[in-house]
C-alpha cells in the first residue's frame, strides 16, 4: 500500500486507554470479563507467563513473557493459566487497588504464590477508532500479535522489554509508564497491519491497494465537507468519469455518492458521540447547508436521528 496512502489512514487513528489493570494471578487461574463494552478494544501485555488467551471466536493463543496482543474488536475473552482451564472469574469482582489515574491492580490468589510463581498480565481498555477509515476495523484480525512484527520492526523489541521490567520492578510512577507504552505497541500494531497491506483483507481494502483509486479515497478522507462531483473524482483518478465510476462501483460495491454520503454518517457518529461536538457545527464541517438538511441525511442512513447518538456518547463518556 502507498505511504502516503498509509499515512492518510493512520491520520485520523485515535487510540487511547480508558481503564488498565495489572493484574498478578497464581495458577490455576482463569479471568473473563474483558471486552463486554462494544466499540472498545482490548490490550494484553504478558510481563511474567505463560498466559492463555481464549478469543472471543473460541482459539486458543499461548503467549509467554514480552508477548503483547490487541484484540480491535474487544468482545468476552478469557486469559487463563492452562489452555484446558474451564472455571473463570470476572475481572470486575476482583478487590482493584488505585496505582494512579486509571490504572488499578488486581490480585487473584495469595500474595506469595502470586510473587512466586504467579502470571503478571497488564491489560488496558481502550478507545479505537480510525476516523473515516473505521471500516478497516472491522477487517482487522480477532487477534492481532506483536510477536509478527518484530522481523519487521526490531525497534517494538526494547519498548516490550521496558514493559516487562516496569510491570515486574513496580518502581516509583510504573503504572503510569506502562499505561502510555501500552498506547505506542497497540499504534505499533494498528500501523504494521496496515503497512502490510491489511493482511489477507478482501474488497474494500482492494480499492486502497490500487495507488490510482486510493488517490481518490484519500482524496474524500481529507475533504469530506466538500461538494465533490463524479469529474472531480475522475480527475484525481487520472480517468474518464465513466471509467471512474465503473471502477469504483466494482471495486468498492457502492457509488462514489453513496460512499461518500456513508463516510460523513462516519465522521458525524465520531465527532458527536465522541468528541461531544455540537450537532450544527458538524453539519457544516460536512457541507451540509442547514442543521435540518444534515439530521434528515443522518437518520435516513443511520436509521438515528443525530440527538440520540449525543446523549448516549455522553452516558459512555461518564460511564468511562
Amino acid at each position: 500500500m502507498p505511504n502516503d496512502l498509509v499515512s492518510e489512514l493512520l491520520c485520523g487513528m485515535r487510540l487511547s486507554g480508558i481503564q488498565y489493570r495489572r493484574i498478578q494471578a497464581a495458577p490455576p487461574f482463569g479471568i473473563e470479563g474483558f471486552g463486554t463494552i462494544a466499540g472498545w478494544a482490548h490490550f494484553h501485555f504478558i510481563a511474567r507467563g505463560p498466559v492463555y488467551l481464549r478469543s472471543p471466536g473460541g482459539a486458543v493463543h499461548r503467549l509467554e513473557a514480552g508477548d503483547a496482543v490487541l484484540l480491535p474488536r474487544g468482545g468476552p475473552h478469557e486469559l487463563l493459566s492452562s489452555p484446558d482451564q474451564s472455571a473463570s472469574r470476572d475481572i470486575a469482582s476482583f478487590e482493584a487497588a488505585p496505582l494512579c489515574k486509571a490504572v488499578s491492580a488486581v490480585r487473584d490468589g495469595p500474595p506469595e504464590d502470586c510473587q512466586e510463581g504467579g502470571a503478571v498480565i497488564f491489560s488496558g481498555c481502550m478507545e479505537f477508532d480510525l476516523g473515516g477509515m473505521h471500516p478497516l476495523v472491522g477487517l482487522m484480525p480477532e487477534v492481532m500479535r506483536v510477536d509478527t512484527l518484530l522481523d519487521r520492526h526490531p525497534e517494538i523489541l526494547p519498548i516490550l522489554q521496558a514493559m516487562e521490567r516496569e510491570a515486574q520492578a513496580e518502581r516509583a510512577g510504573f503504572a503510569s509508564i506502562l499505561s502510555r507504552l501500552a498506547d505506542v505497541v497497540s499504534a505499533f500494531i494498528v500501523r504494521g497491519w496496515v503497512e502490510c497491506g491489511c493482511g489477507d483483507a478482501s474488497g474494500w481494502v482492494e480499492a486502497l491497494r490500487d495507488p490510482r483509486l486510493g488517490r481518490v479515497i484519500a482524496a474524500m478522507h481529507r475533504e469530506p465537507g466538500r461538494q465533490w462531483t463524479v469529474a472531480e473524482l475522475a480527475n484525481q483518478m487520472g480517468s474518464s468519469r465513466s471509467v471512474f465510476a465503473e471502477r469504483f462501483l466494482t471495486v468498492t460495491g457502492l457509488t462514489p455518492h453513496r460512499y461518500m454520503t456513508e463516510l460523513r454518517m462516519r465522521l458525524a457518529t465520531q465527532w458527536i458521540s465522541r468528541d461531544a461536538q455540537p450537532i450544527d457545527v458538524v453539519a457544516q464541517r460536512l457541507g451540509y447547508g442547514s442543521q435540518a438538511a444534515f439530521s434528515r441525511a443522518y437518520k435516513r442512513v443511520t436509521g438515528r436521528p443525530p440527538g440520540a447518538v449525543r446523549a448516549e456518547g455522553k452516558r459512555d463518556r461518564l460511564r468511562a
